[in-house]
């Protein structure tokens, strides 16, 4: 596959929050600073910026009721969203035209659990989130799917703006086996080719463990070129838990972070996505700026 001029993507953002001293809690995750202290999103994202990410992402990932609660996503989700949009674009703004934003479509049931997915919900939870974003992206990014059937639900709810649409998968990292698959249990191969057909513009894989991310990466890769689609961008951004079981919820409590991940194990990591075709490289939970700054000062 030819190789693609790199693009540094940004990090996790609720841990970098919690360093800061936002106030972080579950159920709330990240969406609490966003609510009681939006300046430490905006300081977060510059961070990033300032480590040399050229993509960061809006602070969009909880605003979902499985993390906020019905009650406060039915009355405030839609402006939370936009404000986290507003942060991220004036971020980006700063930077006069290097740096561009893509707007976080979450997992709507929950992280990890494709067996919560409810396809005739789909529109009601995405569709405040969708137009909220929309003047400040530069990118639509459905992000940690764990399932095939919700990328595609959002694409179609999606406006005609010739944005990109990339999509980003967790894999299954507990017990991975001989293929790589999702954590519905479908194949990374079925996946891509399933996305292809519907005109997404980079598929990615993160929130999963550093280790199974080559595999999918080369699999994806072979995938696309049987498939004539070389022009689909590849990518990644692991996090830096331990391996998170099938019952886990995103909401339970913080997990531990792996102490073999400081910023050069990262890089050594990126560096053979980077070998297998990604061209679009960051980190997720638990990677923070220093982890970027290594990744921004060798990779690019």
């Amino acid at each position: 596959m030819e190789t693609q001029a790199l693009w540094v993507l940004d990090g996790g953002m609720g841990r970098e929050l919690a360093r800061r001293g936002a106030p972080f809690r579950q159920p709330e995750w990240s969406a609490l600073a966003l609510m009681e202290a939006p300046q430490t999103v905006r300081e977060v994202h510059q961070a990033y910026v300032a480590s040399g990410a050229r993509v960061i992402t809006t602070n969009s990932y909880a605003l979902v009721p499985f993390h906020i609660g019905a009650e406060r996503f039915a009355a405030e989700g839609e402006a939370l969203a936009a404000l986290a949009g507003q942060l991220a674009r004036e971020v980006a703004n700063e930077q006069g035209g290097v740096v561009q934003v893509a707007g976080s479509l979450p997992p709507l049931f929950g992280s990890y659990r494709a067996d919560l997915f409810e396809v005739d919900r789909v529109s009601e939870l995405a569709t405040p989130l969708i137009r909220a974003l929309s003047p400040h992206v530069n990118i639509w990014l459905a992000e940690t799917m764990s399932l095939i059937a919700e990328p595609l639900a959002l694409k179609a709810l999606l406006p005609a703006d010739g944005k990109p649409f990339w999509v980003s998968f967790t894999l299954e990292d507990e017990a991975p086996g001989s293929e790589p698959t999702l954590r519905s249990g479908e194949r990374v191969a079925d996946a891509v080719t399933a996305l292809a057909a519907v005109g997404v513009d980079a598929i990615l894989f993160n929130c999963c463990q550093p280790e199974v991310i080559e595999a999918a990466l080369t699999v994806a890769g072979v995938s696309l070129q049987a498939l004539g689609r070389g022009d689909i961008r590849l990518g990644a951004y692991a996090n830096a838990f331990p391996p998170q079981p099938k019952e886990a919820t995103a909401n339970d409590g913080l997990d531990e972070i792996r102490a073999d991940l400081g910023p050069l194990d990262y890089l050594g990591w990126a560096e053979r996505w980077r070998g297998v075709g990604a061209s679009l490289i960051g980190g997720c939970c638990g990677i923070g700026p220093e982890h970027i700054q290594a990744l921004a000062s060798r990779l690019r």
